[in-house]
Parts: C-alpha cells; sequence; structure tokens
C-alpha cells in the first residue's frame, strides 16, 4: 500500500464535499449507486497514483449514467375506458366538418420513461361510433361503411413511443389495423401528464394525442364520388392508471 499523502487526504476531503453536494441533487436510488462506485474507488491504492480530483470529475458523468440504467423501469398501465374517447373529424359533401367519437375503447400501455421506450396497443369497437345522429349511426355501421356484420367490428392500433422530450414522449409510430386492413399511422402527442390519482392513489397519466389518415386506403370510399374528401382527422383523449403491482405469494 502506498502512504497516504497530505495532497491525497486534501483531495479526498475537498472531492467528498463536492460530491456530497451534487448527490443532495440526485435522486436516492441514483446517489446509491453513485456512492458504492467512489467508495470503491477511494480505497484503490490506483488513487494514490492519480490526482483523485480528475478522476472524481471523470467519473461523476459514468457514475449517474450507470446509475439511470439501473434505475430504469418499465410501468404497467391500463386505458380507462369511462375517459378515454377517439373523435373523429370528416368532410360532408366539401360544405361542412361532420364529427363523431368513438364510445368503448381499451387497451394497455407500457413505459420506462429512463430507457426512453414503451408499446401502446388499443383497441375500439365500432359498433359505440356516435355521430350525435341514430340513423347516421346506424348507417355507418351497416352495408356501405364498416359493414361490422361482415368485416372486423374492431379496429385496433399497435405502437411504441418513437419520440422523447426529456421524459416525456412525444410521438407514437405504429399501425392502424381498420375494415380489414393494416396501414402505418403516427400519433402526435400535443400533451402527456402524469400525476398521482386522488382517489386510486395510484399513477394516473393522460394525453391529447391526434394524427391523419386517408379513408379510402382502408376501403372506406363512401362520398368519394360526390366530391368527399377522404382525409379524416383523428382527436385522441385518453387517460390511463398504473397497474397495480403483484404482492407476492
Amino acid at each position: 500500500m502506498y502512504a497516504r499523502t497530505g495532497q491525497y487526504a486534501e483531495n479526498r476531503q475537498a472531492g467528498q464535499k463536492i460530491f456530497s453536494a451534487l448527490c443532495r441533487l440526485a435522486p436516492p436510488g441514483d446517489v446509491l449507486v453513485a456512492n458504492i462506485l467512489f467508495t470503491h474507488l477511494l480505497n484503490e491504492d490506483l488513487a494514490m497514483n492519480l490526482s483523485f480530483s480528475l478522476l472524481h470529475w471523470a467519473m461523476l458523468p459514468l457514475a449517474f449514467a450507470l446509475s439511470g440504467i439501473l434505475h430504469a423501469e418499465e410501468v404497467h398501465y391500463t386505458i380507462d375506458p369511462t375517459h378515454t374517447y377517439p373523435s373523429f373529424e370528416a368532410d360532408h359533401f366539401g360544405i361542412s366538418t361532420w364529427r363523431g367519437k368513438m364510445k368503448k375503447t381499451t387497451g394497455t400501455v407500457t413505459l420506462d420513461r429512463a430507457a426512453h421506450r414503451g408499446d401502446v396497443s388499443i383497441t375500439v369497437d365500432l359498433d359505440s361510433i356516435d355521430f350525435g345522429m341514430d340513423d347516421l349511426n346506424k348507417w355507418a355501421v351497416g352495408k356501405d361503411f364498416f359493414d361490422t356484420a361482415k368485416n372486423p367490428s374492431k379496429a385496433t392500433y399497435v405502437g411504441h413511443f418513437a419520440q422523447f422530450n426529456g421524459d416525456v414522449p412525444t410521438r407514437i409510430d405504429g399501425e392502424l389495423s381498420l375494415h380489414g386492413v393494416t396501414k402505418p399511422l403516427s400519433l402526435t402527442l400535443a400533451s402527456f401528464t402524469c400525476k398521482p390519482h386522488p382517489m386510486l392513489k395510484r399513477e394516473w397519466c393522460g394525453a391529447d394525442a391526434f394524427a391523419t389518415f386517408q379513408r379510402d386506403a382502408f376501403g372506406l370510399t363512401a362520398g368519394k364520388d360526390y366530391g368527399f374528401k377522404m382525409d379524416v382527422a383523428l382527436r385522441i383523449q385518453v387517460e390511463a392508471t398504473r397497474d397495480e403491482e403483484k404482492k407476492a405469494p
């Protein structure tokens, strides 16, 4: 073992003060991992041959980066069907825009904020379409449009979080399956917020998403011969709560 010099002791003491100050700004889990790394370095003979101050500063970003990786967590959420309603806007003869929504939606979300990844799986009941006009609702699920008696009565969307701003997702890339046809579709997240649910006492997240697609690409061509525009705008409000952790037996 090398003799511990006065300069080494001063470097060690100064380094520990800086490190302690920075740790007060970091999450508890990050501090634990970083402390383990630096305690090991302090006890190594190698520290006697290098300037500890330089070593400290060089290793600090690595320590916290490693701690972030170790503490990444994938969280599972279940869509709340009573607070999730995909709505849409579609042209009517080029003179007005008709709006409606789907009243039955289910699905799941997984999200790992630290690793910037996650998945979305959504199922929408086409028979729940609501224009606010009963006759139009019946027409939409009949033979001239969705024809849910012969075609899938559910639309599905499966995607993954493709873009983040910090730890907040801002875009989902995936595929929409509708009327027996599957096409790529990206959703832009105008907002994404999570907070504790005041009653359920679990994490609670909500988002506003939007996208545009061409309905004739899915074989939904009603009105095209009359000059109807085929673009459909989606506006989706969604809320989900974190799944309860299963207790060990």
